[in-house]
C-alpha cells in the first residue's frame, strides 16, 4: 500500500472542470443578458460587441484613436477618484485616531481604521464609479439593451450568443481573444478577402466567420457538436443584416477533424451536400482558424485535416491561424511553459518542411501593428 501511494504521489494529477474565457471582462458591452439554457443545461448569454469602424472611415483608424482618447480620459478620471478616496480615508483616519499613536484590538494587533459603510453608500453616486463587468441580467429583461441600441447603429454591432464558462470539451461555446485578433486583421485587409470563398475550422460561436461574411462571397463556418453548431447558426441569423449589405453568406457545417471525410448523411444536422463540397474544393482560397490549439491530439488532427483539404483544392490557398500563447506552470518542468504552443510550432514546422512532391507550404508571421477594430485587450501573447 505504501509503495502504491508513493508511486501515485510521484505523478500527481490536477484536474479542473471549468475553463473560463476572459474576453467578456474586456468587451465593450457592460451587461450580459442571459437568454436561455442550452441543450446541456449551460446558461447562454447575449453580448453586444461594438465595431470601431464605419464604411467611410474603415481604413483610417479614426475610430480607434477616438476610443483610445476616451480610455485615457477614463483613466485620468479614475485616478482622480482614487486620490479623492485616499484623501477621504486619510482625513477620517486622522479624526478617529486623534491623540492616539496606534489603535490596537484586544489581542494587541493593529486595528486598521476603515471608512464606515454608511459613508461609502452615501458617496457612491458622487464618486461615479464604473460598473464592474460583467453584470448578468436574467431572461425577461429584453429591454436591458435599449440604451445601447439607441447609441449603436445596426451596422456597427455584432450580437453573439455564448457561454461564460464551460468544460474543456465545450470551449468552442465561449468567445476567445484570438478570434477578435483575426477579425481585426480581416477588417484591416478587407479588400484582400472581398468576394472570396472561405473555410473556417473550429468556428465556435461564429464571430470570426460573421466578420468575414461582411466582405467575402461565401464562408463555410465549421465545427463539431449539434448544440454548438445550433448556437453558431443562431449567431449567424442574429447578424444576417451585416452580411446582406455586401451580398455575403455564412453556412454552418459540421467538420470533424478526427474523421477523414465530410459528413454527407442527409439525416444528420449540418451535413454537407455534394454541391457544397464541390463548391468548397473548386473555389476556396482562404482557410482560417482562431484559438483552436490547446490540445496536442486535436492540433495533430487539425493539421491532418488541413493537409487533406488543401491537397484537394483546385486553387492555391492562404491559411490564417491566430492563437494566444498561454503560459502555465508545470510540475514536469518546474517552470512556466507553454506546451500546447510548442507542439503547435513543431507541427507547423513539420508542415512547412513537408516534401511529398505534391504540396508546398510557406509559413510567414504577421506583424500585429494593424489597427484594432474591436474592443479587447491585445496582449503580447497573441
Amino acid at each position: 500500500m505504501v509503495d502504491v501511494a508513493e508511486k501515485e504521489m510521484d505523478n500527481p494529477t490536477f484536474r479542473s472542470d471549468t475553463v473560463l474565457s476572459d474576453v467578456h471582462l474586456h468587451c465593450p458591452s457592460k451587461r450580459h443578458l442571459m437568454v436561455r439554457l442550452n441543450a446541456v443545461g449551460q446558461p447562454v448569454f447575449l453580448s453586444y460587441f461594438k465595431l470601431l469602424w464605419s464604411t467611410e472611415d474603415l481604413a483610417s483608424g479614426k475610430h480607434v484613436r477616438e476610443t483610445t482618447t476616451g480610455r485615457e480620459r477614463q483613466c485620468r478620471s479614475g485616478g482622480e477618484l482614487c486620490d479623492k478616496d485616499r484623501s477621504n480615508i486619510k482625513k477620517e483616519g486622522e479624526l478617529n485616531s486623534e491623540g492616539v499613536e496606534a489603535l490596537l484590538d484586544d489581542d494587541g494587533d493593529l486595528e486598521v481604521v476603515r471608512r464606515p459603510r454608511s459613508a461609502s453608500d452615501l458617496e457612491a453616486e458622487d464618486l461615479l464609479r464604473d460598473i464592474v463587468c460583467p453584470v448578468i441580467l436574467m431572461k425577461g429583461r429584453e429591454d436591458a439593451f435599449e440604451d445601447e441600441e439607441q447609441e449603436c447603429t445596426c451596422s456597427d454591432v455584432v450580437k453573439i450568443e455564448h457561454t461564460m464558462a464551460t468544460p474543456l470539451e465545450d470551449v468552442g461555446k465561449q468567445v476567445w481573444r484570438a478570434a477578435f485578433l483575426l477579425a481585426d486583421y480581416l477588417l484591416f485587409k478587407r479588400d484582400t478577402f472581398r468576394c472570396c470563398s472561405v473555410l473556417e475550422l473550429g468556428g465556435g460561436t461564429g464571430i470570426t466567420s460573421i466578420i468575414m461574411g461582411t466582405v467575402a462571397k461565401r464562408v463555410y463556418c465549421t465545427d463539431v457538436g449539434e448544440d454548438l453548431l445550433a448556437m453558431c447558426e443562431q449567431n449567424v441569423a442574429l447578424n444576417k443584416h451585416l452580411m446582406e449589405a455586401g451580398g455575403g453568406e455564412v453556412k454552418v457545417k459540421e467538420l470533424d477533424w478526427l474523421k477523414d471525410e465530410f459528413c454527407t448523411d442527409p439525416e444528420a444536422p449540418y451535413s454537407w451536400s455534394e454541391e457544397e463540397i464541390a463548391d468548397l474544393l473548386d473555389h476556396c482560397s482562404v482557410i482560417m482558424a482562431a484559438d483552436v490549439f490547446y490540445d496536442d491530439d486535436l492540433t495533430d488532427a487539425l493539421f491532418r485535416t488541413l493537409y487533406r483539404i488543401t491537397h484537394n483544392l483546385r486553387n492555391s490557398c492562404t491559411v490564417y491561424l491566430a492563437l494566444e500563447k498561454r503560459l502555465n506552470f508545470t510540475l514536469r518542468h518546474m517552470d512556466v511553459t507553454c506546451e500546447a504552443y510548442s507542439h503547435f510550432r513543431n507541427t507547423l514546422n513539420d508542415l512547412e518542411n513537408l516534401q511529398d512532391g505534391k504540396m508546398k507550404y510557406t509559413v510567414e508571421p504577421i506583424k500585429l501593428d494593424f489597427c484594432q477594430f474591436l474592443v479587447y485587450e491585445r496582449i503580447e501573447q497573441l
